[in-house]
């Protein structure tokens, strides 16, 4: 039996998979909906397995995930977020994570990433699109994997609303910073204005 932690600022997704792994034998030790309060908790319970969800509050999933790998957490940590796959599964695995898992109807697949991590496999399923992906579609991923891990999490604080100076404040980096970054993600991405910024997000499934 493992120790399990879960971070989601959904309570229902939550409760489901707190069934899946308590029916699977393990116990749940901590939940949270907020990044650094989970880095907190971390610390607190030394949970085997990590279960996270990208989209929570104050530090996203992939940024706790880095931290807790640069801090050599030796837990298993499976991501998960109702975001395009085709782009934020590679994140996560570059990140440290051990697995991804697509919160579209797919979330007992935690189970499998779970059994697999154990075993020592990632688990990165990427379940393509019955019709031929779109050569702009295409083209937006070999964008996006162009950003740095630094432009990434500019671009997400961006398509949240959020301006430079919050910005720099959650990143603890100065303003001019926030603006270099955001005028190279902005190059990179082929983007011309903030608005093309949100179009790109609105497009990929990645608000």
């Amino acid at each position: 039996m493992a120790k399990v932690m879960i971070v989601d600022d959904h309570p229902i997704a939550r409760m489901a998979i707190q069934f899946l792994v308590e029916k699977e034998g393990h116990s749940v030790v901590a939940e949270s909906g907020d990044g650094a309060e989970a880095l907190s908790l971390i610390d607190e319970h030394h949970p085997d397995i990590l279960v996270i969800d990208i989209d929570i509050a104050t530090l996203d999933g992939i940024e706790v995930v880095r931290t807790l790998r640069a801090n050599s957490y030796p837990g298993i940590i499976i991501v998960i977020s109702g975001k395009n796959p085709e782009f934020y599964s590679p994140r996560s695995a570059l990140s440290g994570a051990d697995g991804f898992i697509s919160k579209k109807n797919n979330l007992p697949e935690i189970i499998t990433a779970i059994r697999a991590a154990q075993n020592g496999y990632g688990y990165f399923p990427l379940k393509r699109f019955e019709s031929p992906q779109s050569q702009q579609a295409i083209d937006d991923r070999e964008r996006l994997g162009m950003l740095s891990p630094q432009e990434f999490q500019v671009f997400q604080h961006i398509i949240k609303g959020l301006e430079n100076m919050k910005i720099a404040a959650k990143m603890k980096i100065s303003n001019k910073t926030v603006s270099t970054y955001k005028s190279r993600l902005m190059d990179k991405l082929g983007c011309k204005t903030q608005l093309d910024i949100f179009e790109f997000a609105r497009r990929n499934n990645l608000e």
